[in-house]
């Protein structure tokens, strides 16, 4: 969910504004992060180059480039290995996990490596077919990260040294799966919820120690990859192939239990996650765009729209990345689809793989759109008029 306002309530026939196109990128599934001045993502060359780099906006002249390290999983099955996390943006900061596990922590100004680790020599970490795929969460002095395997399922890692605070050995061992960790309160308790390969769990922000497991939105082809969406104490996951489903925290005495409100198979399970506005949640699953009501897992409408989807909130409209390159803006409503707008970017990249997509999500910035596909990042100018000086 973006912040910015001013922008555009609907889009010309052919679409808005190009602004400009950024070729330095290399090729993968990370979205950028932009901040300030500066647009940071991820990319590879080939399978022995995965880097961080910074472009200089509004030009899109790369600042710096710096290696993490090499493709991680390059026989996965399907194959299309590359370069997938989106580097977290902290201060003067940067976090960046490479697909092959490693960890660096960056100066945004230089590129400068302040530490590195890696998350399979260093904590036997064990990622799930595709990789490593989270963006790190930065809470406080600590980053939270996913290694997966038994040792340090889950990890908290000083953000200044990169020392070990504490690991997560969640009981049983698990697989890292490609969601983010995010951070709740409920049922008075602090923790980090994470979807990992057999389940969605949380555990206490202060220690790591498990709280509770739901395993019902696992994934039946390990696709876990929509970030867990909480609100309220509710917490809302899915997985491809399995559907969606809303559960409740509470206390019970000292330990923290869930309450399964509602699931459904038809919910929205694809990869470009959900996005709550008001009472309803937005998202899409392997065939159409779907609104549904948060507290009831009522289905208001469905409706074909761009097909599986990225999805981003800006300004009281909803931004489409489609799997199929297309773009569009829609007005969220449980009234209806409302469709503002749509376009696709010119000169598409040519996919190296048949189930290969358009993943990365679409980011709005001061006042600009960015839709990355690959080697290239388009910027479209989304601003309304009214609201230029």
């Amino acid at each position: 969910m973006s912040s910015e306002t001013g922008l555009l309530a609907e889009w010309p026939p052919e679409g808005p504004k190009l602004a400009g196109r950024f070729t330095d990128c290399g090729t993968g599934y990370s979205t950028p992060a932009v901040v300030g001045g500066r647009l940071f993502a991820l990319g590879n060359e080939g399978l022995e180059d995965e880097f961080v780099f910074a472009l200089a906006l509004p030009d899109g002249r790369q600042a710096w480039r710096t290696r993490l390290g090499k493709v991680g999983q390059p026989k996965q099955d399907p194959n299309f290995p590359a370069a997938r996390s989106t580097p977290t943006v902290d201060g003067e900061w940067l976090y960046a996990l490479g697909s092959d596990g490693d960890l660096a922590c960056l100066a945004t100004a230089t590129g400068e490596v302040r530490w590195r680790r890696n998350l399979r020599a260093d904590f036997g970490g064990k990622p799930g077919t595709w990789a490593y795929a989270e963006s790190p969460l930065i809470d406080g002095d600590a980053l939270i990260c996913t290694p997966g395997g038994s040792q340090a399922t889950i990890l908290a890692l000083n953000k200044r040294s990169g020392e070990a605070i504490w690991k997560s050995a969640v009981p049983g061992g698990d697989d890292a799966a490609y969601t983010s960790a995010i951070r709740i309160e409920a049922g008075g308790t602090l923790q980090y919820v994470q979807m990992l390969q057999k389940g969605l769990v949380g555990v206490e922000a202060r220690s790591g120690q498990l709280l509770w497991r739901y395993d019902r939105t696992a994934s039946r082809f390990n696709a876990n990859i929509p970030t867990p969406l909480a609100h309220d104490g509710c917490i809302y996951s899915a997985g491809a192939g399995t559907g969606g489903g809303l559960i409740r925290l509470r206390a019970q005495g000292a330990s923290i239990e869930y309450e399964p409100v509602y699931f459904s198979p038809k919910l929205p399970s694809a990869i470009g996650g959900v996005v709550k506005v008001g009472d309803y949640l937005y998202g899409t699953g392997s065939q159409s765009m779907l609104c549904v009501e948060w507290k009831t897992g009522e289905v208001k409408w469905e409706e074909r729209a761009l097909g599986p989807a990225s999805l981003c909130f800006a300004d009281g409209r909803l931004y489409l990345h489609g799997e199929g390159g297309e773009v569009a803006l829609v007005a969220p409503t449980p009234a209806g689809y409302r469709e503002k707008g749509r376009f696709t970017p010119p000169d598409p990249p040519r996919r190296s793989h048949p189930m290969e997509k358009a993943w990365a999500y679409p980011v709005v910035a001061h006042g600009r759109l960015y839709i990355r596909d690959h080697r290239q990042i388009w910027c479209y100018d989304v601003m309304a008029a009214s609201a230029n000086p």
